[in-house]
């Protein structure tokens, strides 16, 4: 036997998951994951370099091949 208490507290775990739920500490949860509110910088570098890359298949590949669509 024993099981009793056991399920008890499974099922008030449980029921305050269930209704409890709202009180996330948004700002605590982003500290400890190390998140940072600036987005991260734009490496120009790395962003002409793969523009020069794919310029010749913007040619071919344009705005003006699509459909109707936009696809």
């Amino acid at each position: 036997m024993g099981r009793g208490r056991a399920k008890a507290k499974q099922v008030k775990v449980a029921r305050q998951l269930k209704y409890n739920s709202g009180g996330t500490d948004l700002d605590r949860l982003k500290s400890e994951l190390g998140v940072s509110d600036s987005p991260a910088p734009r490496d120009d570098y790395e962003y002409d370099e793969l523009a020069e890359k794919y310029a010749d298949y913007a040619d071919d590949y344009g705005k003006d091949d699509r459909d109707s669509t936009g696809r």
